[in-house]
This record gives structure tokens, C-alpha cells and sequence, in this order.
């Protein structure tokens, strides 16, 4: 009996053990699991935090190219009211559209000529006149880039000249845009030809407007010029009417006595070239013909003129 109870004790016992055993099991294997839920789930927030970041920086935004700055100023902001058109430099008619410009500069200059709505040549401008370079520039043997000039209405006359406003010699084309009916005497001897003159001999000037005005507005014949630039530093105006100055200055009385020194107005048509033309190339320059003690200007009636240069064949040399 004794021994009976004993092995139930044991029985007991051993069924209490194994089942606290199971308990403990069971409770580190839920442990065990909530733990692995809890690291699982932290790991499924952090793979999606590194695609998400990993999203953006795949996809950098592009920087978008600066563009290029690019000038706005139109021809109407240039030269309001007028409509900018090109006409060849050496376009022989004598007609002019009406409320245009025109660059009447030989080559890269940029010399702009105005008209008013008849058509006439009313202005001129340019910032800087460049004087006529003959050794890079393609110049005829007259001194001229073309051979003729524009026919305007008026320079069929006898006493009217094909007037450059710009010559030659100053870089100016010969279209009508550039011409103009001018007194002969005016043109070649006149103010208008001490003007170019006086550019020619500075190379050049700055700020330049020339001023043209007519008695009405059927003709393209201008009765008056008005030339405004700045020379050497100093501002220049010439104004001046489209009439002969000699017969001007004689009926003012202002005629000076003809020069005692025949040698610069000769008519003589034979002479010595040899004494004048000191290296014997057969074109004599004006220094040669000083340093010979002839005075300037040489007009085309003097014999020493068929051998000398006229660069804007006015008739008239060293002027």
C-alpha cells in the first residue's frame, strides 16, 4: 500500500513537471515570436523609407538650360515711323520710297539716310564717318567705289552736280539715297567741298547729321544743308544755301582779286614733268608739286593735273 502511494506521488509529481514544462515552452515561443513580428514589421517601415529615398534620388529634377539672351529691339524701336530696306550701293535709279531708311555706308559702315513722305532726302546720320581706304577697299582709279551715281530728278542740269550728302572719299555709296541735285560750284569748290576737305584731312569724325531741306515738296532739288558733326573734340556746324558762292560773294562784293600767282590757276597745257615729278613714276603728288612751288589747290584746267590724283573727282586737287 505504501509502495502504491508512492508511485501515485511519483505519478503526480512527473505530470506537474512535464506541465510547467510546457507552460514555459510555450510562453518563450510566443515571446520568441512577438519578437520576430515586432523586427519583421520595423524592417518592412525601413525598406520602404530607403525605396522611397531611393525613388527620388533616381529621379533628380533636370536643371532647365538658361537661355540664351537674346536682343528685343526691333527696326521700329531703331527708327520709329520709317521702314528699314536695303538698296544696292550702286543702284543707278533716281527714285526714293517715301518714310524709309537706307544704309548708304560703303561696306561694314553704318550710315543712315532718312525720307519724308514725298520721297525727298530729308536726314542723315551716322556715329562715326571712316574715311575711304583705297589699299583695302575696292576703288575705282577715280577715287569713286562706282563709276556713276543715282540720276535723282534735277542733275540733268547744267549747273547741278550728282551731290554726294556722304562722298566717296568719306565711305558714302552713290544711290539715291545718297544724292542729291547740288550747285556744281558749291560741290567742287564750295562749302560743301571744304567740309569734305576738312574730314578727310582729321580721318574722320564723330556724331555727323546732315539736314536737308527744299522749297516745296515736288522737288527733289534741296534749297538749303545743314551739317552737324564733331572734329577733333569740337562740335561743327555747316550750313549752307544750294547756290553758286561765287556769284553770291560777287554780288555781296566780297569777290577777292584774282591771285597774283598764276602758277595754281594756269591754264598753261605744256610744262616739265620731269622738274616736278622728282621720282620719275610719272604721277606727281601734291607734296611734289609744293616742294616745285606750285600752289594748291590744282584745278582741272592746270596742266599739271592730268598727272595728278583726284581722288573725288571734283576737278579740283589738294583743296
Amino acid at each position: 500500500m505504501q509502495t502504491k502511494m508512492n508511485y501515485l506521488i511519483i505519478l503526480l509529481t512527473t505530470i506537474f513537471m512535464v506541465g510547467c514544462t510546457n507552460v514555459e515552452d510555450v510562453s518563450t515561443t510566443e515571446e520568441k515570436t512577438d519578437s520576430q513580428e515586432v523586427t519583421g514589421t520595423d524592417t518592412n517601415d525601413n525598406s520602404a523609407k530607403e525605396e522611397t529615398t531611393t525613388t527620388v534620388d533616381e529621379e533628380p529634377v533636370e536643371e532647365e538650360p538658361v537661355a540664351e539672351e537674346t536682343s528685343t529691339e526691333t527696326n521700329d524701336d531703331l527708327f520709329p515711323g520709317y521702314e528699314l530696306i536695303e538698296v544696292d550701293g550702286g543702284d543707278l535709279s533716281g527714285y526714293r520710297e517715301p518714310n524709309v531708311v537706307v544704309d548708304i555706308g560703303f561696306g561694314d559702315r553704318e550710315y543712315w539716310a532718312f525720307t519724308n513722305e514725298y520721297g525727298q532726302l530729308i536726314r542723315v546720320i551716322a556715329d562715326e564717318i571712316i574715311v575711304q581706304d583705297d589699299s583695302t577697299e575696292p576703288v575705282l582709279s577715280s577715287g569713286r567705289y562706282y563709276s556713276d551715281e543715282a540720276k535723282v530728278p534735277g542733275v540733268e542740269s547744267d549747273v547741278l552736280d550728282e551731290g554726294h550728302i556722304i562722298a566717296d572719299s568719306l565711305g558714302g555709296v552713290s544711290n539715291a539715297y545718297n544724292i542729291t541735285p547740288q550747285e556744281s560750284t558749291l560741290n567742287r569748290h564750295g562749302d560743301q567741298a571744304y567740309m569734305e576737305d576738312a574730314i578727310r584731312k582729321a580721318g574722320g569724325v564723330t556724331n555727323f547729321e546732315a539736314i536737308i531741306t527744299y522749297p516745296d515738296t515736288e522737288t527733289q532739288i534741296p534749297s538749303s544743308y545743314q551739317y552737324t558733326y564733331t572734329l577733333m573734340g569740337e562740335e561743327v556746324v555747316d550750313t549752307f544755301d544750294n547756290v553758286n558762292p561765287d556769284e553770291v560773294n560777287e554780288s555781296l562784293g566780297l569777290t577777292d582779286s584774282e591771285p597774283s600767282d598764276s602758277t595754281s590757276t594756269s591754264s598753261d597745257t605744256s610744262g616739265d614733268i620731269s622738274s616736278v615729278d622728282t621720282n620719275g613714276n610719272g604721277q606727281v603728288t601734291i607734296k611734289e608739286a609744293e616742294d616745285a612751288g606750285y600752289s594748291m589747290p590744282i584745278m582741272s584746267d592746270h596742266w599739271l593735273y592730268p598727272y595728278m590724283r583726284d581722288n573725288d573727282n571734283d576737278g579740283m586737287v589738294g583743296e
